[in-house]
């Protein structure tokens, strides 16, 4: 099993490290949000804070009639919260992904990877890893009316000490608004993950838990480069195993290129 693992990890490194040809389009972002969780849900969250997010996304060339392997789009995402001591950076989170075709029809293959770590106050002791994250499956890249999106449906394997084989789904969305004056855009993704983790806490555990993240966003342009727009964190078992869903705004900022 492990060498099955290492090769599949092995595999999807070298896919999503494709060279970049023939591009057709691409975007920078840089977005400074201020999260305002702390004022939503003070009893769960001690403070607000700041978060800096980068995001580089690229469409590529994929006419089937130029190459055997034509790359699709490709997705580097990081996010890292200022929730440490003195604003320092307390959770750090990367997601890379990469898509590509070999036919004719436009359905593509998805690889996608995420990890991180986070830095717990004041008990330090209690601070932990993101997992990293392998996902192989299929992405629909589509229109709808005026609003472009992808759906992906993905097979995720979390390497915990009971590793847990799981299925995830995300739809992507991008819409320009009032001449592209402003723009509604986001994700949301659900999936599910073993309770028990193979460890002390989880080994009495049965079944799956299921998640739930969405990102909504609406930004205003105020030239081509700036925005000062909003996002909404929604979360279902991210930030807590309890039945609680989360709902916390920021207030934001961001540069593109």
């Amino acid at each position: 099993m492990s060498y099955a693992v290492t090769f599949i990890r092995s595999t999807m490194v070298c896919i999503l490290c494709l060279p970049i040809l023939n591009v057709k389009a691409h975007s920078q972002k840089l977005e400074l949000h201020y999260d305002m969780r702390h004022t939503i849900d003070p009893k769960q969250n001690s403070k607000n804070f700041p978060t800096l997010y980068f995001e580089y996304f690229k469409t590529q060339d994929t006419d089937s009639s130029k190459h055997f392997i034509n790359p699709g789009s490709f997705l580097l995402k990081i996010q890292s919260d200022f929730i440490g001591e003195k604003n320092n950076i307390g959770k750090f989170y990367m997601q890379v992904s990469q898509s590509f075709r070999c036919w004719e029809p436009k359905i593509y293959i998805n690889l996608q990877y995420s990890g991180g770590l986070g830095i717990t106050e004041p008990q330090r002791e209690y601070s932990f890893y993101i997992k990293n994250t392998y996902s192989i499956g299929i992405a629909y890249p589509f229109k709808l009316y005026y609003t472009y999106m992808s759906s992906v449906l993905n097979y995720k394997y979390l390497p915990y000490n009971k590793p847990s084989h799981d299925l995830s789904y995300t739809l992507y969305w991008w819409q320009g608004l009032f001449n592209y004056k402003s723009e509604f855009c986001g994700y949301f993704s659900i999936w599910t993950t073993n309770k028990n983790l193979g460890d002390e806490f989880t080994k009495d555990m049965k079944g799956k838990r299921f998640s739930f993240i969405a990102e909504p966003q609406f930004w205003y342009n105020l030239g081509s480069t700036f925005s000062i727009g909003t996002k909404v964190n929604m979360f279902y078992h991210i930030n807590t195993t309890e039945d609680v869903f989360e709902v916390y705004p920021t207030i934001a900022i961001r540069f593109k290129i």
